[in-house]
């Protein structure tokens, strides 16, 4: 299940999955990206990774699309994760986009949101 956060403002964009991500998460995040794109052309995103186990099949292949397509359009990705995602993470991500990549334990979550919206 993916959470749309209530610090989504402005180009920041913030996320909290946990369990497995369906196609139905992807549908709920993806207007949410689409417009922050249309307003402001590039957008950041905190993803938090709560008690995350993996994603459909479906839902990552739409995910490594819109990444593919959309590669340019993110400025940073502040991800807060358990160890044992980062490096699986760290691969994915880093094909797909041009971005300032940080990763962040789960106690860092307040640094991690700073980060993303510039304000350290």
């Amino acid at each position: 299940m993916i959470q749309i956060l209530p610090e989504t403002q402005g180009k920041v964009i913030a996320t909290r999955a946990d369990g497995k991500l369906t196609p139905s998460d992807y549908s709920k995040v993806l207007p949410v990206v689409i417009n922050r794109l249309q307003t402001y052309h590039k957008v950041r995103w905190y993803f938090e990774m709560e008690a995350f186990k993996d994603w459909e099949v479906v839902a990552y292949r739409q995910d490594g699309k819109f990444d593919f397509m959309h590669a340019n359009d993110f400025e940073k990705i502040a991800v807060v994760a358990d160890k044992e995602w980062e490096g699986l993470l760290t691969s994915f991500i880093d094909s797909f986009t041009n971005a300032e990549i940080k990763f962040f334990n789960q106690k860092e979550r307040v640094i991690a949101l700073d980060w993303i919206k510039d304000t350290i």
